[in-house]
């Protein structure tokens, strides 16, 4: 969910309620999640998840399915159609959202509580906190809640929310009940009911939850270590304003630093901002994979050490993809880095794009950077599957719709005196008197041209993102410097252009020699987009795994309109390298049979898998490397 800053917020930016996605790229994407969200609701129910809240409310009966946290995807689901609903209204999901509505309104208890699994079964409240998701749950009720008051008008889920956020209140705090839920999201949930409301109290009590985390409050007591009774999973070792990097399960961990980030940024703690800036610079060195996903053990779903990076067992849940860009729009408001837009940029295209099909109905849960030639799935949400239309836990799924949904909010911010453009697409902004259009075909192109419609009488300043990788940019013909904003600052007229544009070669990446798993590969990128070798596009009877990139002749490009919805793919030289030996380790400094020349052919990396679930790697090695 996009943080909204109350009026007293310590923030250097805005959000903006009038972004529009007009065209191109985006436009065909968000429409693609459109008619996703519409299937949403037949899963849900197919699942189990919307049955469970009926019962819970008396309209039907049985005994719940599945897990206490499966109410939390129907709310995402909510907070998708409420967004969407805001997009581009279609009654026929308004329906949905007010049927659900009453429904989870009459399945709430007198106290406020709600939490159909445990309700039905008749299971103790808060019993088993640290796995239960109770809190979870609520959290995202009241993100949805906040989403559809905002984009609808309709109040009845804001009404529970508040119920249930004041049974909260009345529950947990010093004085009260001190364990906190194993999953955090209600924190942030708390302050932008906060927000929405003007109710103190519940700014207050996410401000408890945040500095409560970090004192062994989340994990069971006694619990075994090796069953993620360790605090460090749950982000409970150390308090927030000591830790100097984030650890343990990653979705947990971003999402808890974006709801401290919350608080401080409500409460004016700057030495709380100062802490979780450290923690997200250490990660972003540290801990984050070349696309920007996190998360590099399916053990815990959990980051690793240092420089723990590697590709072909990466994680990188899509949840935890969402869960960072959310951090990272909090630290922009609240900063003005553009390396904070930088970083949604990436995690955008090559962390959240790639969990989903261009069709839009069928999802990644772990986005790997290498499926191995014959790789067999041994999970159900192994990507040696491909992506799959649902999981039997399917936090994933409606997370990317609330998320693309509600994209239009990422694409820009406002400030008294000017309008900052983070993401280009073609789209409408408007930030005080200041009206543009924006035309380009970006990702694939970096030509960004702006049209003033409507201008204020006085000066004002046009700040548009200059990404870090964008060396050669000019704004009207004059140099601008990569890594910050180009400003343009005058009286605009109606009529008036301002081009940006961002020249993409194609670039080669190595990562930190500590990333023992990439060493001697490296990955190809073009703009914002990281590319890929998929099987598909290889030359008959290569095999992936042999193929090495020669890194002195600069990739080549091809438009290709007729493949994976219309992409750039990059040709390259390479080699391949000789087949399988009779042992897998030979001396060191033994002559290396002379490898093949063969032509390399790379997509986009969010493209793959969308032809079947073929062979894919992002780090290819590199010619003569022995």
């Amino acid at each position: 969910m996009t943080a909204v800053p109350g009026p007293t917020a310590a923030v250097v930016l805005r959000p903006l309620s009038a972004n529009r996605v007009t065209g191109g790229f985006w436009a065909r994407r968000l429409e693609a999640n459109r008619a996703a969200i519409r299937l949403g609701h037949e899963r849900l129910i197919q699942a189990g998840n919307i049955g469970n809240l009926r019962i819970a409310a008396g309209e039907s009966t049985g005994a719940a399915k599945g897990a206490g946290f499966w109410d939390s995807d129907v709310y995402k689901w909510l907070e998708a159609v409420a967004w969407e609903y805001a997009r581009s209204p279609d009654e026929g999901l308004l329906d949905r959202l007010t049927e659900l509505s009453r429904t989870i309104a009459a399945a709430q208890r007198e106290d406020g509580y709600l939490n159909s699994a445990i309700q039905v079964r008749g299971e103790e409240r808060y019993a088993r906190l640290w796995m239960s998701h109770e809190l979870y749950c609520a959290g995202h009720l009241i993100q949805a809640a906040v989403a559809a008051a905002r984009a609808t008008g309709q109040v009845r889920l804001l009404e529970v929310a508040t119920r249930f956020a004041d049974h909260l209140a009345d529950t947990f705090g010093p004085d009260r009940r001190g364990e906190l839920d194993g999953h955090p999201v209600v924190e942030m949930a708390l302050v932008e009911l906060y927000r929405q409301t003007g109710v103190r109290r519940y700014l207050d009590l996410a401000r408890h939850f945040v500095e409560a985390r970090g004192h062994g409050r989340a994990a069971k007591p006694g619990f075994d270590p090796s069953h993620y009774g360790d605090p460090a999973h749950y982000s409970d070792r150390l308090p927030v304003r000591e830790a100097e990097t984030v650890e343990g399960h990653a979705v947990r961990a971003v999402y808890f630093a974006a709801g401290a980030t919350d608080v401080a940024i409500e409460t004016g703690d700057a030495e709380l901002l100062a802490a979780v800036r450290r923690q997200y610079d250490t990660m972003r060195r540290q801990k984050q994979h070349v696309t920007g996903a996190v998360g590099s053990r399916w053990d815990g779903e959990a980051f690793g050490d240092a420089y723990e990076l590697p590709p072909d067992r990466a994680y990188a849940e899509t949840c935890a993809a969402i869960g960072t860009m959310q951090w990272a729009w909090r630290l922009l408001l609240a900063t003005g880095d553009s390396a904070y837009a930088d970083q949604i940029e990436l995690l955008l295209y090559n962390a959240l794009l790639p969990a989903v099909s261009l069709s839009e109905a069928d999802y990644f849960y772990v986005n790997t950077l290498h499926r191995r030639t014959g790789a067999r799935g041994d999970v159900q949400r192994a990507p040696a599957y491909g992506r799959r239309p649902w999981f039997n836990c399917a936090c994933c799924p409606p997370n990317v719709m609330r998320t693309l949904a509600g994209l239009p909010a990422y694409l820009a911010t406002g400030t008294e005196d000017g309008l900052q453009v983070h993401l280009y697409a073609q789209s409408t902004l408007t930030s005080g008197g200041l009206t543009v259009t924006i035309e380009t075909e970006y990702p694939t192109d970096g030509l960004v041209t702006v049209t003033v419609q409507e201008a204020p009488p006085r000066e004002v300043e046009l700040a548009l993102r200059v990404p870090d990788w964008a060396e050669g940019s000019t704004v009207d013909d004059k140099p601008v410097a990569p890594g910050g904003y180009a400003r343009t600052r005058r009286v605009f007229q109606p009529g008036d252009r301002v081009l940006l544009r961002m020249p993409m070669p194609p670039r080669l990446l190595v990562a930190d020699d500590r990333v023992d798993a990439t060493r001697g590969c490296v990955a190809v990128t073009r703009g914002p987009l990281v590319y890929a070798i998929e099987q598909p596009d290889q030359p008959s009877g290569v095999v992936l795994e042999d193929i090495r990139l020669d890194p002195a002749t600069p990739p080549r490009l091809e438009h290709r309109p007729d493949l994976l919805d219309g992409v750039i793919v990059l040709r390259a030289n390479g080699a391949l390298a000789p087949g399988p030996a009779e042992s897998s380790y030979r001396p060191y400094g033994q002559p290396v049979p002379s490898a093949q020349p063969t032509d390399i052919t790379l997509i986009p990396y969010y493209a793959w898998a969308n032809r079947g679930p073929h062979a894919m790697r992002v780090w290819i090695p590199v010619r003569g490397n022995t």
